[in-house]
């Protein structure tokens, strides 16, 4: 393994708190390798949340298995656990622990329920970097956590991803895995990544960030850039090149970036802060997590409308940074559903909030002035419940 990944990896761990850290081309990738190195297969059953990134159903599809899907809790968007222990049956085999938007799950009772049935938890903590659950961080409870650095993620590497555990026997299946299977990034992809980051850092702000998504998700399609996701992953067939491993280029980017993780999440603390407040100022009500427990990062300040799809149409033109996290409970919009064996109707709290939720920024290029523009336009449009 070359030194840069393998410093990478050790820097990674080190700041979670976790013994063993291995890094991918992409977060699904992680996912897909800890799915691999569990021994899960065909006909065994994955439970998450019904509120989540298709990309997270992919690996679960790829290596046979079934997507049970729990209905979210209405607050926190993440995993009702009141609606967990019937969702169990004897082909469970893992339950996924997704901390969205940066709220910690109820990591007690998910863990007391895994423990009782003999099933092993794994975190997805792809929104949620640095957040703590009683005070420790998420993706140090569950078997393994696994983390992604797409661009709208806690930091960015272009794309990214990387699983941590301090189970000796699941890291030393990992390293086999990767060893034996995990191919390299093509230099041309690699090449096309380097320059996506340089343009991001030049000219990536808030108020000029939507019209960059349109043109990416343009290119993209034409293949002209190494997207997150290409057309062909919204069907649940696996790539032969999909098992691929980081770049040197992005794990010198991950370095960078973890120098500057603490300033990072101080940020987007005192701009969630200021969120809450400014919305109380205008008789809204914040998106906050009452729980003593929880002491969350959050990657997106989610917020319920009535006009969704207004909002995100005008938002453009007003220079306002809006994201549409998730269009449906297996986001993007285009996925289609009963590929990944989701029916309308499995999960209603998720189905409402793909409808109401739009999320504004917290990264590290938002402002002061950009918070109080973003929620002088959204709170002109009418807040649900």
């Amino acid at each position: 393994m070359d030194k840069i990944i393998e410093e990478y990896q050790q820097k990674f761990a080190r700041f979670l708190g976790a013994e063993r850290a291995f890094a991918f081309w992409k977060g699904r990738v992680a996912l897909y390798a800890l799915l691999r190195a569990l021994d899960i297969g065909r006909d065994d059953e994955i439970i998450l949340p019904g509120y989540t990134c298709v990309m997270n159903v992919n690996p679960i599809k790829y290596v046979g298995a079934k997507p049970v899907y729990v209905d979210i809790e209405p607050n926190t968007f993440n995993m009702n656990v009141n609606l967990l222990q019937e969702k169990i049956t004897n082909k469970t085999k893992v339950i996924i622990a997704q901390h969205t938007y940066g709220y910690p799950c109820d990591m007690d009772t998910i863990m007391k329920i895994a423990q009782n049935s003999g099933i092993r938890v794994i975190e997805d903590c792809c929104l949620a970097l640095g957040s703590k659950y009683k005070g420790r961080m998420v993706g140090t409870f569950g078997r393994a956590g696994y983390f992604s650095f797409q661009w709208n993620k806690p930091y960015t590497t272009g794309l990214g991803g990387i699983v941590i555990t301090s189970d000796h026997q699941l890291a030393k299946r990992i390293e086999s895995l990767a060893e034996n299977e995990m191919c390299p990034p093509s230099g041309r992809e690699v090449f096309m990544l380097r320059m996506q980051l340089m343009i991001y850092r030049l000219f990536i702000y808030p108020g000029t960030t939507a019209l960059a998504q349109s043109l990416f998700r343009y290119l993209t399609k034409k293949g002209a850039v190494v997207g997150s996701s290409s057309t062909s992953e919204f069907e649940p067939v696996e790539a032969d090149d999909f098992f691929k491993g980081i770049s040197k280029m992005q794990a010198r980017s991950g370095i960078r970036q973890l120098g500057k993780i603490e300033k990072n999440i101080a940020h987007r603390r005192k701009m969630a802060q200021l969120y809450d407040e400014l919305l109380v100022a205008k008789s809204w009500q914040p998106s906050k997590d009452s729980r003593d427990s929880a002491e969350p990062v959050m990657v997106r300040y989610p917020v319920r409308i009535a006009e969704k799809n207004e909002a995100l149409a005008r938002a453009a033109k007003a220079g306002v940074e809006l994201g549409s996290w998730f269009e449906c409970p297996l986001h993007p919009i285009e996925t289609p559903l009963t590929s990944y064996d989701y029916e309308l109707g499995m999960c209603p709290e998720a189905e409402k909030a793909a409808r109401e939720v739009v999320n504004l920024p917290l990264h590290p290029r938002t402002s002061e002035k950009t918070i109080e523009r973003s929620v002088d336009f959204i709170t002109g449009f009418t807040q649900v419940g």
